[in-house]
Parts: C-alpha cells; sequence; structure tokens
C-alpha cells in the first residue's frame, strides 16, 4: 500500500437517522475489505463500531467511532455517527473531521427527521455528499417514488450512481449509471435514460470539459474522477447508490463508489486565525505548512484513560512533540500518536495532513481544542435544554458521583452540568430525557454510582417590561462599628438585540461617566453619580450587589437579563460605610425596583421539527396546539411521511418522546433545538411563581 498523504486519505462520516444502517453496513465494509476476520454485528453485539455496553443493550449508536480501512489505493477514516437527535452533538463534532458525508436512508422507511438534519448540517459546512439507500431487501419498498421524495427536498443535484435489480426480495444487484452494462434491461430504471444527467453535473464544474461533452467527448479515467472530485465539493452532485449489507448486495460496488466519489482532504476549503495578525487564513492540506489540528472527540474507556481524539489539518505531528494549546495558551507533549481502530488502538509516528489519530492522558484537551499555529474556530455545537436536579442514591457518594459525571462532560460535547447557586443542587442538562438516562445508565455501569433525579428544571429567565426608579438605604447599629450605604437607581428595560454603543450614551443618559455590559446575560450598569456621593471605591460593590441579585432573580428565583440598571445618587457615612454595606444596599435597591418595573418571565423557545404519518398530522396540530405551540410549516418526507415545523415552549416538551410515541404507535422522530426567549403568559406565570415561592418556604 502506498505511502499516507493528503492525497490518498479519504475521511468520512455515516450519517442519518435511527436505525437506518448505519453501523451495519459499516461493518461489513470493514470486513469486505479485509480489514476485520470477523463480520461483526449490532444485533449480536459483536460490531466494531457499537463495542460500548450501553450500546450493545440498546442496540443502537450512542457515540461516534472511529474506524479506518483501505481500497483501492486510498486510506478510508470512516465515523461511525449516532442517528438519534438526542445525540446530535457527537455527529456535527464528527463532521469537522471529515470532508465527505455519506447520509444513510432507510429504503423502506424514507427520509427521516435526522436525515434531513444532518444533510443541512453538512451541506453549511461545504462537505461533499453521498446518499445510500440501505435496506433495499426490506418489503415494501417503493424506490421510484424514494427517488423523486429525495430530489424534491434536496434537488435535482440528487443523481443515481446505480439503480438497483429489483426491489425487496427480489434484490439482486445494481447497474452502474457512469458506465451501464450486464443486466441493464432488468433495472427498475433505464441507466441509460440516467446516464446523461450524471455526467452533465460532472462536467458543469469546469467550462472545458462542458464544451468537449456537448461535442460528444465523455471525461474518463483520471480526469473523470477529478471532476467527479469537484462536482460533489461544489454541491452540483449528491450521487445516490443502493445496498443491502443483509445480503451483501451492492456493497462492493459502494466501496468502489467510495473510492471515487469522497473527497480529499484539500477538496474542502478551510480557514483558520493566525494569532499574530488576528486574520483568517486558508488552510491547505500541506505537510511541510503550519501545525493546524483540533480535539473533535473524547472518550474515556472502562479503565478511566483519557483519549482525545486529533484531526490534522496541515502540518505534520509527530509523537513526543510539543505543540501550542489555544485553550491554555500554552505547549503540551502530545506522546504517544494512535490510530484508532473501533474500541482498539495501534501506535503510530507521524499523522500528516487528513489523518485522525488519538493522545492519551492529556488533561488539558477537551473536544474543541485548537492545536497547533493556527487557530480552528470552535465546533458549533446545539444546546442542551433539558435539566435534571441530580443526587447519589448512597449517602458518601457525592465524591464519586460528582467525578463520574464529570467524565461525561469530557465526552460528551453537548452534556453540561452546573451547580445552582439557589438550590445548591448539582444539575445536569442534555439534549432530551433519552440523553440524560443514557447518562445515568452509563454512570451505573461504568462508574458503579446510582442516582435520584428531580423533575427537569426549565431555565426561565426574570426580566422587567417598564422603567421605574427608587432607593435602598442600608442601616445597622448593634453595637461598634455600624453599616451604612444608600443607593439610588434608575431601571429600564433592555432589549435582546441592543447594540450597546448606540445605546449606552450622554444623550441618554447625560450623567454617565461610565458603563459596564454583560453580554452574556444582556445587563448594562451606568455610572452616573455625580459630586462623589458614592465614592468610587465602593462602586463595584454596588455592582457586586447587583450580579448577586440578579443570579438569585426576584419573583421567582431564576437569573435576571435584558436589564439597564443607571446608578445616578447615593449618600455615604465616613465611618460607617464599608463595601459589605454597599453590596447588600446595591442588591435591595436592584430587588425593589425590578418589582415597581412591572416584572416578568422569560421561557425558552424551541424549533421542533416533527415527522410523523401523513394520517397522524392533524393529531400532532392538536397535541401542539395544547402545549402553547406555534405552527411555521410542512413539508413531505417522502413515504407517506410528513415533516411539522412548530415553536414551542421548552416547559411543554421535556418528556415530548413518550407523547409522540403514543400519537403515532412509535412511528414518529422530532428534533428539537433552542431558538428564543419570549414572555411567559400570566396565567402561567403566576402559576412558576406561586410554585416558587411554596418551594422557598418549605425550604426555609
Amino acid at each position: 500500500m502506498a505511502p499516507r498523504t493528503a492525497k490518498n486519505i479519504r475521511n468520512i462520516a455515516l450519517c442519518g437517522h435511527g436505525h437506518s444502517g448505519k453501523t451495519n453496513l459499516l461493518d461489513h465494509i470493514l470486513h469486505k475489505t479485509g480489514t476485520v476476520s470477523h463480520l461483526g454485528s449490532v444485533d449480536d453485539g459483536t460490531s466494531v463500531c457499537d463495542f460500548d455496553d450501553i450500546e450493545k443493550h440498546h442496540k443502537y449508536t450512542i457515540e461516534s467511532t472511529v474506524t479506518h480501512f483501505e481500497h483501492g489505493g486510498r486510506h478510508f477514516q470512516a465515523i461511525d455517527t449516532p442517528g438519534y437527535p438526542d445525540f446530535l452533538g457527537q455527529t456535527i463534532a464528527a463532521l469537522r473531521a471529515v470532508e465527505t458525508v455519506i447520509v444513510v436512508i432507510d429504503a423502506h422507511a424514507g427520509i427521516g427527521v435526522n436525515t434531513r438534519r444532518v444533510f443541512q448540517e453538512a451541506g453549511k459546512r461545504g462537505l461533499g455528499r453521498m446518499i445510500v439507500l440501505a435496506k433495499m431487501d426490506a418489503e415494501n419498498i417503493d424506490y421510484l417514488s424514494l427517488v423523486e421524495s429525495i430530489q424534491s427536498a434536496w434537488g435535482p443535484a440528487c443523481i443515481p450512481l446505480n439503480v438497483p435489480l429489483g426491489v425487496g426480495a427480489d434484490f439482486k444487484g445494481v447497474v452502474s449509471v457512469l458506465k451501464p452494462q450486464g443486466d441493464a434491461a432488468a433495472a427498475l430504471i433505464d441507466p441509460a435514460s440516467l446516464h446523461e444527467s450524471l455526467i452533465e453535473a460532472i462536467v458543469e464544474v469546469d467550462e472545458v470539459a462542458t464544451e468537449r461533452y456537448f461535442e460528444g467527448e465523455e471525461p474518463s479515467g483520471e480526469r473523470l474522477v477529478e471532476l467527479v472530485d469537484r462536482s460533489i465539493a461544489a454541491g452540483k452532485l449528491i450521487p445516490i447508490v443502493c445496498v443491502s449489507a443483509k445480503t451483501d448486495t451492492g456493497v462492493s460496488e459502494l466501496i468502489d463508489g467510495l473510492a471515487m466519489c469522497d473527497l480529499p482532504p484539500d477538496a474542502i476549503r478551510r480557514t483558520a486565525r493566525d494569532p499574530k495578525s488576528g486574520e483568517q487564513v486558508e488552510v491547505k492540506a500541506d505537510p511541510d505548512g503550519p501545525l493546524v489540528a483540533q480535539v473533535f472527540k473524547t472518550r474515556i474507556d472502562p479503565f478511566v484513560q483519557k483519549l482525545s481524539f486529533i484531526r490534522v489539518f496541515s502540518g505534520t505531528l509527530a509523537k513526543d512533540a510539543s505543540v501550542h494549546n489555544f485553550t491554555t495558551g500554552k505547549p503540551i507533549k502530545v506522546g504517544q500518536l494512535l490510530r484508532v481502530q473501533g474500541a482498539h488502538t495501534e501506535p503510530i509516528d507521524v499523522a500528516v495532513p487528513g489523518d485522525i489519530v488519538a493522545v492519551a492522558k492529556i488533561d488539558d484537551l477537551h473536544t474543541g481544542t485548537a492545536l497547533g499555529d493556527l487557530q480552528m474556530p470552535p465546533i458549533p455545537l446545539p444546546s442542551s435544554m433539558v435539566g435534571l436536579a441530580v443526587s447519589p442514591k448512597s449517602r458518601g457518594d457525592e465524591a464519586k458521583l460528582s467525578g463520574a459525571l464529570h467524565k461525561v462532560v469530557e465526552e460528551d460535547p453537548c452534556f453540561r452540568l452546573d451547580r445552582d447557586p439557589q438550590t445548591k443542587e448539582l444539575v445536569m442538562t442534555g439534549m432530551s430525557e433519552l440523553h440524560l438516562q443514557i447518562v445515568q445508565e452509563r454512570l451505573k455501569a461504568r462508574d458503579k454510582v446510582e442516582v435520584v433525579t428531580k423533575e427537569p428544571k426549565i431555565p426561565y429567565r426574570e426580566t422587567i417590561q417598564a422603567d421605574a426608579e427608587g432607593s435602598y438605604r442600608h442601616k445597622k447599629q448593634s453595637g461598634g462599628r455600624g453599616q451604612f450605604g444608600e443607593v439610588h437607581i434608575r431601571m429600564y428595560p433592555l432589549p435582546g438585540d441592543v447594540d450597546i454603543e448606540e445605546y449606552a450614551t450622554k444623550e441618554r443618559f447625560p450623567s454617565m461617566r461610565e458603563y459596564h455590559y454583560d453580554a452574556e446575560n444582556n445587563f448594562l450598569w451606568v455610572d452616573s453619580i455625580v459630586g462623589g456621593t458614592i465614592p468610587n471605591n465602593f462602586l463595584p460593590a454596588v455592582e457586586k450587589g447587583f450580579k448577586e441579585r440578579m443570579v438569585r432573580g426576584v419573583i421567582a428565583g431564576y437569573q435576571v437579563q435584558n436589564v439597564c440598571v443607571e446608578v445616578h445618587f447615593g449618600k455615604h457615612h465616613p465611618v460607617d460605610s464599608s463595601e459589605a454595606a454597599f453590596k447588600t444596599a446595591g442588591s435591595m435597591a436592584f430587588r425593589n425596583v425590578f418589582q415597581s418595573a412591572k416584572p416578568g418571565l422569560l421561557e425558552p423557545i424551541v424549533k421542533m421539527e416533527i415527522t410523523v404519518p401523513g394520517e397522524n398530522v392533524g393529531d400532532i396540530s392538536s397535541d401542539m396546539s395544547g402545549r402553547r405551540g406555534r405552527m411555521l410549516g410542512m413539508d413531505s418526507a417522502g413515504a407517506g411521511m410528513q415533516t411539522i415545523s412548530v415553536e414551542v415552549p421548552l416547559a411543554e416538551v421535556t418528556t415530548y418522546a413518550r407523547s409522540l410515541s403514543s400519537i403515532t404507535g412509535g412511528q414518529g422522530s422530532y428534533t428539537m433545538e433552542f431558538n428564543h426567549y419570549d414572555v411567559v403568559p400570566g396565567n402561567v406565570q403566576k402559576e412558576i411563581v406561586e410554585k416558587a415561592t411554596l418551594e422557598e418556604e418549605e425550604e426555609d
């Protein structure tokens, strides 16, 4: 086999909806290419990819898995990704490491909701795409309608690269559209009728090739492969192929198609930040260029060995090399480089552009960490939204639970762990109820920690809807030195999309001396003190009092946001005033004025795409209406399925998976992502505030 170079490396991610057949297909590819001697199976727990005990138990993929194989002079690195939207973060992180996405569709079920999502995510990143119609041996397959639904959803660039000889039990093989031969007459579609469309899509990216084609000369050999790469990279061609891993039909043709259609590392334009100039520069797959690499996955094995998976984009990474870590700003020694095959690793000395390697036991590496001379941008991950307060089932396991949860934080880019400042509870936040259920299973299986959880916590926010002003005097005398501080403030609603430089002007605040802005909570603090009524050395304490009150909340114990506070007057005492006194005065002034400024709650609104059988559309619409949802539109998902887009409060859908399964008989699926915050209706707000007040009284 030729040495590994950027020209002969190919990186692919197999993506699609749950149970579409991705993992079994990759197991067959690994066996077919002679990479593994035993054919793995998801059903019997021997899959190379689904090696985790929890994956074996559930029989679906939870984490992305890196594998590799060789074929046709190419070194392939293939990443199997989860199909359920609950684990979407693993899939999106994997997309950073590849140039081509293999979108796997269950030929019977059609385009699943997560299939649409990963197809769009790949397109947004400029990655090449190839569609594999898997399980062609299943019953009740309408191949023509399926291709039509794909082209309707994703455009005419989706063109069959081969066509099936029969479907279902009659699926006996495939015929190439590029070079029709053999049993072409028995194909479901005459490959010759598609040949012209395929060639036109291939040559469209090159004027000379187009001109020659219309003169009767088709490209061939290396020129054809070059044009195929360019057309796929440009999105002009998205090949469709057919396969059945179960019957081993079309697998060899798929592997040949990968060798021709998957893009090399230099086919995708990527940029990184030059730390010296601050400018974005193009990253080229040059082994002699600046080192550009990034961690896209973290795994902690049962022996508590942390593995950081690194994609090299430019330059050469050698074992024991010292490289710059952009997260810490310090160099690290990478140690031994490892080539990964599922659960197994083997040592290697050097990684070239396009390589995917792992390094072990480096605490300063995390998912998204950029390494080298140029800084790759952060990996855009979906927001986690569903929370559970968690505590150990057995007393004394607090430290053990904390350690186990922090391992999950390292591994899972969409899992978050926080300590609630009000309740002191440990809160874990994930993508969905299922996501958090799997985390609990992992804690029990791997770390032997069982937990107790409370109902999902909704991240409400508090804000105001009117201007108000007021003051608070903190005065305390109990022998010895007293406490004194008086703060006068004005409070204003601050729009979420405000331009602070345009807002914080002398025209609006004539006496403004300076301002501080907290972008995370959209909080603006304006200092308009005149004549030293509050000495400068006490103003930071006033601001600290504001921020502590914002964290504690005012009306229901939730974080405050979208507020501007102007401090315009105060009083102090030369002996009794202190930072503690002014911090208390600031906090209480904030609370009192907030309550006079028409306070309200904001709730997170999520956007959902729900795919269901056509006959269930009315049921979903009615159900969403009862959940305060707003319908946005509807699209055909093919095979009698419809995808409904809706905006709905997160509080109404934290356990939606169970409801959807009940409504659709288990045939429905959905994706969910944070969209925006909106005002909570008055009647709902009253219930939330009353509940929060009751809980506070019970704790007291």
